[in-house]
């Protein structure tokens, strides 16, 4: 099991490593768009291997960018402790880095056995994302919070439809 003093090392890191890496990026110009994505849940690597979690998180989702800059999404999926979660949020990633897009999503959860009784709670989550074409990819990382939710880096695949 992760001790606190490894967990804050950890986000030690990751955070001068988005400081640095926010830093060296452009701020991306806030433009209208219109795309829609779906994706099939997620996949998650999480920092205590150690604990029987399911890192294989299938679902159903979709995410709506309405700007350069900040999109909408919600979904469906079996979460880590093998119960099934909703989510909504709102992404805002004002940086580009190397073609990454770089910020945030702030929104709400539910369906974790150990957290608020499976009930919704707010979620503020890093994440970087890169778009190709029709194909993308989200990578957030997810802290870890006392024993009701379990922390890693949790990457969405997801294809434009429109």
């Amino acid at each position: 099991m992760m001790g606190r003093g490894s967990m804050i090392l950890r986000i030690a890191v990751l955070a001068v490593a988005v400081a640095a890496s926010a830093a060296h990026a452009g701020v991306i110009e806030s433009k209208p768009l219109s795309e829609t994505w779906i994706n099939p849940g997620f996949a998650t690597a999480h920092f205590d291997s150690d604990k029987d979690l399911s890192g294989s998180n299938w679902g159903l989702g979709a995410e709506y960018r309405f700007s350069t800059v900040a999109s909408v999404t919600a979904g469906r999926f079996r979460n880590s402790d093998r119960a099934y979660s909703n989510y909504v949020g709102l992404y805002y990633q004002p940086w580009e880095f190397r073609g990454v897009r770089l910020g945030a999503v702030v929104g709400g959860f539910d369906g974790y056995p150990n957290m608020r009784d499976g009930g919704w709670f707010p979620a503020l989550i890093p994440t970087a994302s890169y778009e190709y074409g029709r194909v993308g990819l989200n990578v957030g990382f997810i802290p870890s919070y006392k024993n009701r939710l379990y922390g890693g880096f949790s990457f969405q695949l997801k294809f434009k439809v429109h």
